[in-house]
């Protein structure tokens, strides 16, 4: 459900990336998974037999917004078999009439949803300004994915990345459709209780090696125990290819000892009832 628009597609510089990752290739190591290009991300979805990945127009770095977006929309219209896409809006510039027209070029687009990463530009997600793009979202359909959780970018505080944010969202838009992406650690117990309360929120998994999510204390443990029974409608199988190989992903959940119906919903079925596919 997330893969990253492939480097050569941004505008951004190396040295602007190197930057702003900081602390991230300490943990992560992104710079060098940076460099993978889209026929790499095309043959490690076939060589892992996945067939679709959602491309996500990741808004970190202030980039033109549009032309991400454009980007996006031509690649996934270059390979309608195997990409869908998501794009982005601009969180520099929160002017409401802005980013309503960049929500309805988003849809105009045929693309599925808007990412945003409000924590990178010390935006609140619950700002009045953003109201205006989520009514817009919910009225055409597309789903709406904030970042969640820690990062590791150290031009930032992680505290506004508490999911529990998304409640007051959901709350006010019980039509749209939201995903938090890396699923909100370390606040996994309001992550649970968020979805538990909408059905509408759905947590999506990608920049997290799964072993860590199945072993007792690490904070994932009410994560894990509930997507194997109350939320398993709820859950997304993502990557943030290239931060996290593929079939490294896929094997680490298949050795999780989850249900074999959970991991077919975290796989595949309730991506493709979200993507109305």
């Amino acid at each position: 459900m997330r893969v990253r628009l492939p480097e050569e597609f941004r505008t951004v510089t190396r040295e602007e990336m190197i930057e702003f990752y900081g602390k991230y290739d300490e943990v992560l190591d992104v710079s060098a998974a940076g460099s993978k290009t889209k026929d790499d991300l095309l043959s490690e979805l076939e060589a892992a037999e996945v067939e679709i990945a959602v491309v996500h127009a990741e808004y970190e770095f202030g980039e033109d917004a549009d032309d991400l977006n454009e980007k996006v929309a031509a690649l996934v219209n270059k390979h309608p078999e195997q990409l869908q896409g998501f794009g982005t809006v601009d969180l520099n510039n929160l002017q409401p009439l802005t980013l309503i027209e960049q929500a309805e070029n988003i849809h105009s687009f045929g693309l599925k949803g808007i990412n945003l990463q409000p924590v990178f530009f010390e935006v609140d997600p619950l700002d009045r300004r953003l109201y205006p793009l989520y009514a817009t979202a919910a009225k055409y359909g597309l789903i709406v994915s904030f970042h969640t959780g820690v990062h590791y970018s150290l031009k930032s505080s992680i505290m506004q990345n508490n999911p529990i944010f998304i409640d007051q969202i959901a709350v006010d838009f019980p039509n749209l459709k939201i995903i938090a992406c890396h699923g909100g650690w370390p606040w996994t117990p309001e992550m649970t209780a968020v979805a538990r309360r909408h059905s509408n929120v759905f947590i999506e998994f990608g920049g997290v090696d799964p072993k860590y999510i199945g072993i007792p204390g690490t904070g994932w443990e009410t994560v894990f125990t509930l997507m194997n029974n109350l939320l398993s409608n709820q859950v997304l199988f993502g990557t943030d290819w290239p931060v996290i190989p593929t079939e490294k992903a896929i094997q680490g959940w298949k050795r999780l000892g989850l249900k074999e119906e959970v991991l077919e919903k975290l796989f595949y079925k309730n991506a493709k009832n979200l993507l109305q596919l």
